[in-house]
């Protein structure tokens, strides 16, 4: 099994020990959960605007999947961490412009205490490499 770390000025630097992604064996995509930074600034986009921060998590999320070789299609799992779960209707109206419903990836999605630099939601995702 070989492993390669991912990486693109596109997306936020990791704020601690991980890396953006990690490709296994050239197939499988494992992206590390995206909050709302601005990669050029470093900066929170969005405020306490949660849509505003799901655009900004999804374009991290984007990102990083082209810089491993895959696309939204390509992806078969996300993971979704919610502040709030009375926000949930409002990333997943997000969330659906990306995902087609009839082959969108299975999903999680929990309310969570905290998330880091206190967001509002972070999500990550698995993809499978064409």
């Amino acid at each position: 099994m070989s492993k390669q770390i991912i990486r693109t000025a596109q997306a936020p630097a990791p704020v601690g020990p991980y890396n953006q992604a990690i490709a296994v064996s050239g197939r499988m995509l494992f992206v590390a959960g995206q909050i709302a930074l601005n990669p050029s600034t470093g900066e929170i986009v969005g405020g306490g605007d949660v849509k505003q921060q799901t655009l900004q998590v999804m374009a991290n999320l984007e990102a990083i999947l082209t810089a491993g070789g895959a696309t939204w299609a390509d992806v078969v799992k996300t993971s979704v961490f919610l502040a709030d779960m009375n926000d949930f209707a409002a990333v997943n109206g997000v969330y659906a412009q990306y995902f087609d419903e009839a082959t969108a990836p299975a999903r999680a999605c929990v309310e969570v205490s905290r998330l880091p630099k206190d967001v509002l939601v972070e999500i990550e995702c698995i993809a499978v490499i064409p």
